[in-house]
């Protein structure tokens, strides 16, 4: 069929010839259909592809999303078969069974489904896209909550107070519980069904609630009985080979989870005593969603020409700013991507080390043994390097190291926790650098923040009123007429109205004017007055695009950034 839907699109003009070659050598290469490979490769939407295939076939096209299917009738086609031909049945009637089809011409697949059901086969075509996660989605359905829970009786396990001395062997036997490991997997593999960043299982007096970081925002998901807390911590505890006995210090580690298909996904588990027992957050690393193509982050062309001119100097300090799980580690990891060659020397000092980087190297930071960013700083010197990558700059001494690298020949990159661009100047003349070593090695900031998208299936229109507009930031002419969208809530996104995040950037080259100020003592305020004059886009400005485009809401830009004193 590959030939066929080729050739259709070809003559139908969606697409090329010279494309139809380009996607067909991917096809050879990394395998799967052309219509993934073209949809990939960005040569057609996956929407377009199929209702060129709904009007070429003259089949029906339809939204998975929009069904909850029985899983009896998932169970009328084996999970192989299904793969195999990328389809997946929706609905029985009678003697006649709907699939969904990513190509609705396979008349192999039609029949493989008419012989193992003996049902008549009525064909639609879906994004194969859409039909894979559904696959996922209705095949993996292990264990509900509910079903877990079943497994305990009341008298199963019980603790007495945190006070009271709890045995460890008792402890080690009740988190190996057959209950206890089906609900610790729950909630793992749940988390990741679910696009989570964070787990966070926390214990209370009264109540012991579990809740998953989706998008930036925490929603609750379940509350295990009480009395479990304790079986349960122990269960993360022994699976990230932590010290089960010790319950009165901060533990850290890391569980690596096989999902099949070569993939993996790492959890950074961190575990801190609370009042009420021990709070465990466990951060989701999945390097296969990891994304590391910078045109791909959210940056505007401008923006993203200074930054790419920035990290192609052959010296000079970079610094990007946020809080926590705003994506710093993403864009400084994008960077470094870019900079990997053969030819040169990268190192990297970082707490934890998130992903594994091919062609770097990567050092993990041991505060316990002496070995932090700037005992690491001092190594790398001595290392031969050509660019260098800090996690995080918490102190004068790494500061000091790092500018001094910046000034010696070499490329700096690294992390600060400031709220904009400018007031990072601030916060290194804070620390103690002085102002003419932050201008002779500062070449560029960034500051970041993630808003969420809204979700693409119940997008609608919605009334603001002008005033609202213009009190975010917009001008009055602006404000008129503008659509603004929010998400109506569906089972695509969890009833949210929102689905995936996209990145807000405030690139501030280091002028020539603006390093003057910082030497003539101008204040923060002055400085970023006159970085948007020079032509700086403030993170509330790259909000407004985005909204003006259509992509996030007005909530969410007033949610993640600051409003630009005038």
């Amino acid at each position: 069929m590959a030939g066929r839907l080729g050739e259709l699109l070809v003559r139908e003009n969606v697409i090329s010839v010279g494309q139809l070659k380009k996607a067909q050598e991917s096809q050879r290469q990394s395998g799967g259909r052309l219509g993934s490979s073209l949809v990939k490769l960005g040569m057609i939407e996956e929407s377009e592809l199929t209702s060129f295939l709904s009007k070429q076939y003259g089949v029906p096209a339809i939204n998975l999303n929009e069904f909850d299917i029985d899983q009896e009738v998932i169970s009328l086609v084996p999970r192989e078969v299904a793969e195999k031909h990328c389809l997946l049945p929706f609905n029985r009637s009678g003697s006649m069974i709907s699939i969904a089809m990513g190509d609705p011409s396979n008349i192999f697949a039609v029949d493989d489904i008419k012989f193992i059901t003996d049902y008549n086969v009525e064909v639609m075509v879906a994004a194969e896209e859409a039909i894979r996660d559904a696959i996922e989605r209705y095949y993996n359905k292990g264990p509900s909550y509910e079903d877990v829970m079943d497994g305990f009786e009341e008298e199963d396990i019980e603790y007495g107070d945190e006070e009271e001395e709890v045995d460890v062997v008792d402890l080690e036997k009740s988190s190996e519980d057959a209950p206890v490991v089906k609900l610790v997997n729950l909630i793992l593999i749940d988390a990741i069904k679910k696009s989570a960043s964070d787990i966070h299982i926390e214990p209370y007096e009264k109540e012991f609630r579990v809740r998953y970081r989706i998008d930036g925002v925490l929603y609750e998901v379940m509350k295990p009985p009480l009395r479990l807390k304790n079986a349960i911590t122990s269960r993360i505890k022994i699976m990230s080979e932590l010290d089960i006995a010790e319950r009165r210090l901060p533990q850290d580690g890391r569980i690596k989870l096989k999902l099949g298909k070569g993939r993996e996904m790492d959890f950074r588990v961190s575990v801190l005593p609370t009042l009420f027992g021990e709070k465990v957050v466990m951060r989701l690393l999945d390097k296969s969603s990891l994304q590391l193509d910078m045109t791909k982050l959210g940056f505007d062309p401008g923006p993203l020409k200074w930054f790419k001119d920035a990290i192609e100097s052959p010296f000079g300090m970079i610094l990007v700013t946020g809080p926590t799980g705003s994506g710093k580690t993403t864009t400084l990891y994008s960077a470094l991507t870019e900079l990997n060659q053969s030819t040169v020397n990268i190192s990297t000092a970082e707490d934890p080390v998130e992903y594994n980087l091919k062609g770097i190297n990567q050092v993990q930071m041991h505060d316990e043994i002496g070995l932090n960013f700037a005992a690491a700083l001092r190594s790398f010197l001595r290392q031969d390097p050509d660019i260098i990558m800090v996690g995080e700059i918490r102190d004068f001494e790494t500061a000091e190291i790092a500018v001094k690298a910046a000034l010696t020949g070499h490329l700096v990159l690294s992390t600060l926790h400031t709220n904009d661009a400018p007031s990072t100047i601030s916060r290194l003349l804070n620390m103690g650098v002085e102002p003419f070593l932050v201008t002779a090695s500062l070449l560029l900031i960034l500051a970041q923040r993630l808003a969420r998208k809204i979700c693409g299936e119940c997008k609608r229109p919605v009334k603001i009123p002008e005033q609202s507009l213009t009190d975010l930031g917009l001008s009055k002419e602006e404000a008129v007429g503008l659509t603004v969208y929010k998400g109506s809530g569906c089972r695509n996104c969890a009833d949210t109205g929102y689905k995936g995040r996209v990145a807000l950037y405030e690139v501030m080259p280091f002028w020539d004017p603006l390093k003057e100020m910082v030497l003539n003592g101008a204040s923060t305020a002055e400085l970023k007055m006159d970085a948007i004059k020079l032509g700086m886009q403030s993170l509330r400005m790259a909000g407004l695009i985005k909204l003006k485009e259509g992509t996030t809401t007005v909530d969410e830009i007033a949610r993640v950034t600051a409003a630009d004193s005038n």
